[in-house]
């Protein structure tokens, strides 16, 4: 096989990424074409965060023709697809596939109680029931710290939603359910079963004992294979609908985490990738597992069976961009590029305005569903490009706090690379190298990093390439930040403000917030 043409989908929180890539041992991954749609994710009074799952199958179907029509590549080319996607999104249906409600998000907080009833009770360490988070550990390496993961949602369904709940077939996520859709086979990648912390990365099987402490019916878990793995094959009816030929080979795929790492050539142990998407995260890869149950930091089973990922998480990073484009400077901003020239007006520090970007809660390096965003030291000569840029700064200002709290675990190597919508556009490179005081790479296609790292899995799926680890030599860096360092003592002397609003506000933000918020629709 010289080259072969491929379909990737990247799932994201509210868009969905298509992308056709033509691979090939000599030459890599090449992006021929991609296309972009969006759903909404529905924000709820209770602290739900929901979508319909009927929203993905249908972008990933206008997405497929869109294209097939824009490539003119007829559809017998295209020999496979795979899929990079959110994950802890909790889909669950019954015996014929069909989901029996609304998915509920990774932000959606509703499940406060019953994690607090299992993990907040007893003699505790961090604040976690000491028994049971060191039998977390002990299996998975890892622990649940927070009321967010899928686990205490399935429990907070089965005690709110019971008739729902006494149809359960199976409890899934996000790309399981757009394979199911595809070839009718319920089956979940290996990085996604790790995530619902029931699954023993060291047995490669679910735990029985996990789901007696939790609570959990192991009939309701899906069968676990490979990110490498050839699930089945489309089905006639679904390829009719995305515009493909049947028995077009589906390949399981894996985490937006674990393929966005892998897409931006981040594979060697010691090597960081910082996500801006919707949410983001510095990741860097390992070769042991790792964990820091205070900062809710800790190695996560990926795509490549020889190496793991630290993991730090930030709720709402490309978000708080978005946020800022649309309701800064009293009317909406016509494009980002008009945003960002703001930004560009804007000294480094903002003239000392200071936001922190937990738009909807934070979970690294401290665990809080009730913090917000806050712009501080705003005064009366402070000018719309200051508090844009300080949104900028602010998203930066965490990524650094994540790097320097990852550092006291684990090695990273100099350089980092930035991956994600926002890391297209060079000013926002270069904040990150001042704030960070790294070097920061973007690679070529920033924004398809996720797509890209699914080609890759289809690469060592059909034999291109020996294992994920070969991906480095063939990802190309567009963009290369060196820090500055006058804006970067800027930033040393900020900092400290910026971690400290979150100790300063903490009891602030349980008195707003710790009633019901408005409803409100992103």
């Amino acid at each position: 096989m010289v080259s072969v043409k491929v379909i990737t989908y990247d799932v994201g929180t509210t868009g969905f990424k298509t992308a056709l890539f033509e691979i090939s041992k000599d030459e890599g991954i090449r992006l021929v074409v991609n296309a972009v749609g969006h759903y909404k994710l529905t924000v709820l009074p209770n602290g739900g965060t929901e979508q319909n799952p009927e929203d993905w199958w249908r972008a990933m179907c206008l997405g497929t023709r869109e294209v097939l029509e824009k490539s003119g590549v007829p559809s017998s080319d295209v020999k496979g697809i795979s899929f990079c996607s959110q994950v802890g999104t909790l889909v669950m249906v019954d015996e014929q596939g069909r989901p029996l409600r609304p998915a509920m998000n990774i932000m959606d907080t509703r499940a406060t109680a019953q994690f607090g009833r299992i993990m907040g009770s007893g003699v505790k360490v961090e604040g976690l029931n000491a028994k049971r988070l060191l039998t977390f550990l002990k299996i998975t390496g890892l622990a649940s710290t927070s009321a967010k993961d899928s686990v205490w949602r399935y429990l907070w369904v089965r005690e709110n939603e019971p008739e729902i709940f006494s149809r359960l077939y199976k409890w899934i996520d996000t790309k399981e359910y757009l394979i199911l859709r595809a070839t009718g086979k319920l089956m979940a990648s290996r990085d996604d079963a790790y995530m619902t912390f029931l699954y023993d990365y060291k047995k490669k099987e679910w735990s029985r004992e996990l789901c007696r402490m939790t609570g959990v019916d192991m009939n309701h878990l899906p069968e676990v294979c490979d990110s490498t793995a050839v699930v089945g094959e489309l089905l006639e009816g679904p390829a009719e609908e995305l515009g493909l030929d049947p028995g077009t080979a589906v390949v399981s795929g894996g985490t937006d985490i674990s393929l966005c790492q892998i897409g931006a050539g981040a594979v060697r142990p010691g090597d960081v990738s910082v996500c801006g998407g919707t949410s983001g995260w510095v990741c860097t890869t390992v070769d042991k597992m790792t964990v820091d149950v205070a900062s809710g930091i800790g190695s996560v089973v990926c795509a490549d069976p020889k190496t793991l990922l630290y993991t730090a998480d930030c709720e709402t990073a490309g978000k708080c961009l978005e946020w800022a484009k649309e309701r800064l400077q009293g009317t909406p901003f016509d494009s980002y590029r008009e945003m960002f020239d703001a930004v560009e007006r804007a000294p480094a520090g903002s003239h000392n305005v200071v936001f922190s970007p937990w738009m909807h809660g934070n979970r690294c390096p401290f665990e809080d569903p009730l913090s917000r965003g806050v712009f501080f030291n705003v005064d009366v000569n402070c000018h719309s490009s200051d508090l844009i840029r300080a949104v900028v700064e602010g998203v930066a200002m965490h990524m650094r706090w994540l790097l320097e709290t990852s550092e006291r675990n684990v090695r990273t190597n100099p350089d980092l690379r930035f991956v994600g919508g926002v890391a297209r556009t060079s000013v926002v490179g270069q904040i990150m190298a001042d704030v960070t005081k790294r070097v920061i790479e973007v690679p070529e296609v920033p924004e398809q990093c996720g797509t890209a790292g699914a080609a890759a899995v289809l690469a060592v799926a059909f034999g291109m390439l020996d294992s994920i680890q070969d991906v480095r030599e063939i990802i190309k860096v567009r963009d290369r930040f060196e820090p500055d360092e006058v804006n970067g003592k800027v930033y040393d002397r900020i900092f400290p403000v910026f971690k400290d609003l979150y100790k300063a506000n903490k009891k602030a933000f349980r008195t707003l917030n710790g009633q019901e918020p408005g409803t409100t629709e992103e």
